[in-house]
């Protein structure tokens, strides 16, 4: 693989990881919750998923899931349910601030992760990116190193990504101004992630 096919498939990833969605109220959500390791821990291992799904679409198994609408369809629901439990958490948080959380019930570093992994692993739309994006270059992977060279480089501009977005927002002074509009956030992260399970399930 030449570096000005990696440096496209990297350009693309970026374009991919900046786009707000789902993923990025997670993580501003259990950046603002609980502190910047809960924001690093969520933001990597949601790299995790999406190296997940870049690794399945290079090997072709993600296009066997376009081939069989019932196992979509389980995917899909299952991704815009999970969405939606997170939607409503964020909706039922105290009118205090449900992202303001005190030091004696500080959010376990696992639930960061495994929400993370989750919103990654249950979004079927990953799978479509990636075959999206990797149709146009798998033909020069003809190696071991180069598909996992595009894996990685999917997953690491992911996870680094999010993780500056932890960094930047765990500033003390930026966290400050979005804890005392605490309760406005929980609320317009809520209302992000069930639109989006709702478009998942209707589009």
């Amino acid at each position: 693989m030449t570096f000005s096919i990696w440096l496209s498939i990297a350009a693309i990833c970026v374009l991919g990881a900046i786009t707000p969605g789902p993923s990025l109220a997670v993580v501003i959500r259990y950046t603002v919750a609980g502190s910047r390791q809960h924001g690093l821990v969520t933001a990597l291992s949601h790299a995790l998923g999406v190296g997940f799904w870049a690794l399945l679409t290079i090997w072709g198994l993600a296009f066997m899931l376009t081939r069989s609408p019932q196992l979509f369809q389980l995917i899909t629901w299952g991704g815009a349910a999970y969405l939606a439990w997170l939607g409503l958490n964020a909706l039922r948080a105290s009118a205090g601030g449900g992202m303001i959380v005190a030091e004696q019930e500080a959010l376990p570093l696992w639930r960061a992760g495994l929400d993370g992994l989750m919103i990654s692993l249950l979004n079927p739309k990953l799978a479509l990116f990636f075959i999206a994006l990797f149709s146009q270059f798998v033909g020069y992977a003809n190696t071991l190193n180069d598909q996992v060279l595009m894996m990685a480089t999917a997953a690491g501009i992911d996870g680094l990504w999010y993780a500056l977005v932890a960094v930047v927002l765990s500033r003390s002074s930026i966290l400050t101004r979005l804890q005392q509009q605490a309760h406005w956030l929980d609320r317009i992260s809520g209302v992000i992630l069930i639109s989006m399970a709702i478009r998942v399930v209707t589009l």
